[in-house]
């Protein structure tokens, strides 16, 4: 009937912008964004701690280290730094921390002078290995100062999503009962990764955020008035919006074109290889696109991006982002070691963890434990991948659209196609190229760590909601763990085929490899 026809329109259409979950995030992750770049100072709390247990075993670990710097700048005439490290040991067999952290310092900055750039590497290393955990008290990190830190983001988060909530029409004052929860887990996964060795391994925070809400719904279950605080899509899709801030095209241009090639090669192939396994498997369509997409961009955020563009079944998504994140534990420990064991060029190490790893967080962790050029390599290929998001769920739209079409004998207009496609991601694109074309370098910078910061508290609380809404029995069984063969047998080829891209591109055997340090 026409009339009906119309008040659908009216429902939809500017009313969207207000009421549905997409638009909120955007507007809500866009008014973060904008407070930041007014000048608005958030005091971000600090989550890095080293016991003295820890700090003791790091003195006898650096001591040969320190010795070599001590007797090399003996050796090279280098007074000034042959003091400076002498100072150092010194103070490490006082067992004090302040001096250690100091004479630390003093030695990296003498270091910058030194004349032997081999010796000023050997006082870099000994200075970078001692400062930072030497002022990794775990007193400030619990410390009533950094405490109600926390507590006023917590407040101001809360305040927030409440408002998204209320104009969404939902619970909002069972929201306000479960959000309190799912933030103190979202905080305390934050601490569990910020421990020295914790992080020394590379177990960042998404795993512990996982493992806690994993916990609570597998031994102790999710009692009914958290259930309105578990909105994993509201938040992580708030925090890929905030996420688009660090996504900068100049970086990635001025790294070269060999990380978006790997991208493209990558994620092309492996998407329809994990969507061949999936239909020779008999998964359907849409749960195939979700795992396709997962496996071959960059995990969670591309599943959901995936899940919106076609409307999928939010039991499939939850399933294709446990899954997501429980691989990426062994993946995470083991690749950098297999880098190290079999003497993988570091270059080439980081494009292959910045292929395959699926989020950006694990990359920077895992490719710290080979060296910095590894780091900043597979921060290259990862944030690469990243760009796709919008490609991808483009694309789906497109083809949903008129695989629904077909089933309906109508050719799908831009308009259905627009409303199949996911609005967060949008926002995610306007601040990439907002911060990479129409900001200074300066004011990138000055704002960053606070956006970084405050991007990770969304995506904790989101991946502690999505061990919240999984269960191990649910995985096991859904569709006869069909889905789950496609996706292991997709990455296990997704490493081994982007280990080869890596060394074709990176490793100097076809193409000059590129200069990273």
């Amino acid at each position: 009937m026409p009339g009906e026809k119309e008040k659908k329109k009216a429902e939809g259409g500017w009313a969207d912008l207000f009421k549905k979950e997409d638009w909120l995030a955007v507007w809500l992750g866009f008014l973060i964004i904008a407070l930041i770049l007014l000048g608005v100072q958030v005091k971000l709390p600090g989550f890095k701690w080293t016991t003295g247990g820890e700090f003791t075993k790091l003195i006898a670990t650096m001591t040969p280290v320190v010795d070599g710097v001590v007797k090399a700048a003996g050796e090279k005439q280098e007074a000034d730094l042959l003091a400076a490290a002498t100072g150092l040991k010194a103070a490490m067999g006082t067992g004090d921390r302040k001096a250690i952290g100091d004479a630390a310092k003093k030695l990296g900055d003498v270091g910058k002078q030194a004349k032997d750039s081999g010796l000023k590497s050997r006082a870099d290393t000994a200075s970078k290995g001692l400062v930072t955990p030497a002022g990794q008290l775990p007193g400030k990190v619990f410390s009533g100062e950094n405490i109600w830190r926390a507590i006023l983001i917590g407040i101001g988060y809360l305040i927030l999503a409440t408002i998204g909530i209320a104009l969404m029409g939902a619970p909002v004052g069972k929201f306000m009962v479960g959000f309190p929860v799912v933030y103190i887990l979202a905080w305390l996964s934050m601490v569990i990764a910020g421990n020295y060795t914790v992080t020394y391994w590379g177990l960042e925070f998404v795993l512990w955020a996982l493992f806690l809400g994993l916990f609570i719904s597998n031994v102790l279950g999710v009692p009914g008035w958290l259930k309105e605080g578990v909105r994993t899509e509201y938040y992580i899709k708030t925090g890929l919006v905030i996420l688009g801030t660090g996504i900068l095209f100049g970086e990635i241009l001025q790294a070269g074109a060999y990380g978006i090639i790997q991208a493209l090669l990558v994620v092309s192939v492996v998407w329809y290889v994990c969507w061949w396994l999936a239909k020779k498997l008999h998964v359907d369509d849409d749960f195939a696109a979700i795992l396709a997409t997962g496996v071959s961009i960059c995990g969670v955020s591309a599943a959901i991006a995936a899940c919106g563009a076609i409307q999928g079944d939010k039991k499939k998504l939850s399933y294709v982002t446990s899954i997501v994140l429980v691989c990426a534990v062994p993946m995470m420990v083991l690749m950098p070691w297999i880098v190290k064991a079999f003497e993988i060029p570091h270059v080439v190490g980081g494009a292959w963890l910045g292929g395959t790893l699926d989020t950006s967080g694990s990359v920077v962790a895992a490719g710290a434990l080979i060296s910095d050029a590894a780091m900043k390599t597979g921060v290259i290929v990862k944030f690469s991948q990243n760009v796709l998001i919008g490609v991808a769920a483009f694309i789906l739209a497109v083809v949903w659209s008129f695989k629904a079409g077909a089933l309906t004998g109508e050719r799908p207009s831009a308009r259905v196609i627009w409303e199949r496609f996911p609005k967060f991601v949008l926002g995610f694109l306007v601040a990439s190229i907002f911060f990479s074309f129409f900001l200074s370098t300066g004011t990138v910078k000055a704002v960053g760590g606070s956006l970084s910061g405050l991007r990770t508290v969304w995506f904790a609380l989101a991946f502690v909601c999505i061990g919240l809404d999984t269960k191990f029995t649910e995985l096991a069984t859904m569709e006869g763990g069909r889905p789950a063969a496609a996706f292991l047998v997709a990455q296990a080829f997704n490493v081994f085929w982007t280990l080869i891209l890596a060394y074709i591109l990176f490793g100097g055997y076809i193409f000059p490899a590129p200069v990273i340090k």
